[in-house]
């Protein structure tokens, strides 16, 4: 009788993990690739460690089955510690797609030199979709993603909670728990690290199929920019020319300032579309700082609008030369006058990318001799003789600081960070890098004792970007890290990840410095940050190093 009863109340338990016909539902690893096509590997359990009030953790668990699945829904149900709940709007399970990208070979060869034929084509799974039902083929690994966002009031303890999946009939439950300590992180607008992620507006226009700078662009463009904002964005990209980087994406940039020559010779701009942009962005929360690009344009051509032949001139000028100076030095006065009136003259930087010395001395020259308080902006190499009036100054992943320069600009005021490009295949954010690479991009920033990070591309989408991420000669994924209409991807969310774990550190660093008793803990800290160097990340992978940090951070 006892069996007859076990069997019974077995019957009527919902299946977990794997079902019948060996439908599989179990949680995977976030910070890893899997093959499309092959039965993973199922980790035990999600959330092995505790989180911070505040704090955004994801979870990645897996599909599989030998049949087709049609209609699979997955839904989180809320979090319970007690009589704490952490209701379902604070949970989102989503299914994510898979993207065409291209290996990298061991021999890197990035930045416009890549022969694409000779690539092969891989997909990965990075689109975290909005869709309420997807159908599964046979043989196929489907992700989905879970993501918490824990209250900054979220009552301290260990809370459970299921991800439930409903397939063709079957209902399939993974149990997890999720641990919230007594810490509360930072809101992201008021972290210190100077994230300057490069936003594309342009490419909102195609994508969304509106017209430039109307009402519709700007409502396309306020989900994903806001998702900017919530990762702790500080920075305004502006552009004050035509195509500053030579069209270097599938939208090339345009300028949001006019420039207008009279009939007499004297020069008028027109602010409207840059007036429009910043206080569009400032809405979002984006509002620290403004980058405006370029004074020295990869192509040193220059446009304006002649009054006097209804024409649209271009003016080659080198940066030393007569006409550099008249076509940009008007624009510094008028442009000066402009941000003053506006409130903008303290947050806004004239900036440059990837410019020589030589270049760089002759426009500060042109650029402080009509408006000596103007900040100035670089991402590039560090160029000595100029360093020091380089108010917000950003060098490549490879190239070292000299001692004690970060320090030094720190008390003068000034910003120092560090960038990555398509010239660093390991660590980084192309569709076939590893998604916990993009962890330690904010945790490299640390170990350099640098005040933030710099990547050129948030949104530059390609043709397709859902399907695609393909682009010319650059590696997939290299243009851009979020997807249209405000939809993440796994990169994103562990670069998110990376963020907090780095404002984790720099607030435990305070704390323990300030307390003898946490000496030991401090120098063990210390050294697990140490480790987020090109050397460990080649020699070891990037998992070791993060576990490590993360085992004293939570």
């Amino acid at each position: 009788m006892r069996k007859i009863l076990f069997l019974i109340l077995l019957a009527l338990l919902p299946l977990t993990g794997q079902a019948k016909n060996d439908v599989v539902f179990g949680w995977g690893d976030s910070g890893r690739h899997y093959a499309a096509t092959e039965k993973p590997a199922f980790e035990k359990a999600a959330f092995p460690f505790a989180a911070w009030r505040g704090e955004r953790v994801n979870a990645m668990a897996l599909v599989w089955s030998p049949e087709a699945l049609t209609d699979v829904t997955v839904e989180a149900g809320v979090l319970r510690c007690g009589k704490s709940v952490l209701p379902a709007t604070n949970l989102k399970a989503s299914f994510v797609s898979y993207v065409t990208g291209e290996e990298l070979a061991p021999q890197y060869n990035q930045c416009g030199k890549r022969d694409t034929v000779n690539w092969k084509a891989i997909r990965e799974a990075d689109l975290i979709g909005r869709y309420e039902a997807v159908n599964v083929p046979s043989g196929f690994v489907q992700p989905v993603w879970l993501s918490i966002d824990v209250p900054a009031d979220a009552a301290p303890g260990r809370y459970k909670g299921t991800l439930t999946l409903n397939a063709g009939g079957r209902r399939l439950t993974l149990p997890y728990s999720l641990t919230i300590g007594t810490r509360t992180l930072t809101p992201p607008a008021e972290r210190p690290f100077h994230l300057d992620l490069w936003q594309n507006p342009y490419t909102f226009a195609r994508i969304a199929g509106v017209r430039l700078w109307s009402p519709e662009h700007f409502e396309a463009m306020r989900p994903v920019m806001e998702q900017l904002a919530r990762a702790g964005q500080k920075v305004i990209t502006a552009t004050v020319m035509n195509r500053p980087w030579n069209g270097q994406t599938e939208d090339p940039f345009g300028s949001m300032v006019t420039k207008i020559r009279r009939a007499d010779g004297s020069w008028l701009y027109d602010y409207t579309v840059f007036d429009l942009w910043v206080e569009f962005m400032t809405s979002v929360g984006i509002d620290r700082q403004i980058n405006c690009y370029t004074l020295i344009p990869w192509a040193l051509s220059f446009d304006y609008f002649d009054q006097a032949t209804g024409a649209i001139v271009y003016v080659k000028a080198a940066t030393d030369s007569p006409e550099y100076e008249d076509y940009w030095g008007s624009f510094i006065l008028d442009f000066s006058r402009h941000l003053r009136e506006k409130g903008w003259f303290e947050k806004t930087m004239i900036a440059m990318d990837e410019r020589g010395e030589e270049a760089m001395r002759n426009a500060l020259t042109v650029i402080h001799k009509y408006e000596p308080e103007m900040k100035v902006a670089l991402a590039g190499n560090y160029h000595a003789s100029v360093a020091d009036e380089i108010d917000d100054l950003c060098l490549g992943f490879r190239e070292a600081w000299p001692e004690g320069v970060i320090e030094r600009r720190r008390a003068e005021g000034k910003v120092s960070t560090y960038y990555t490009c398509c010239a660093e295949g390991y660590p980084n954010t192309f569709i076939a890098s590893q998604p916990v690479e993009a962890c330690w991009l904010p945790l490299i920033a640390l170990q350099k004792g640098t005040d933030g990070y710099l990547r050129w591309a948030y949104n530059s989408w390609t043709l397709d970007p859902e399907h695609d991420a393909r682009f010319r000669s650059w590696a997939a994924g290299d243009t851009y890290m979020v997807y249209p209409e405000g939809r993440t991807s796994v990169r994103f969310e562990k670069f998110v990840e990376g963020l907090q774990d780095y404002e984790k550190a720099r607030l435990l660093l305070e704390e323990w410095a300030a307390d003898p008793a946490k000496a030991r803990q401090l120098e063990t800290l210390k050294a697990a940050i140490a480790a987020f160097n090109y050397e460990e990340i080649t020699e070891h992978g990037p998992e070791p190093a993060l576990r490590r940090l993360r085992a004293l951070l939570n």
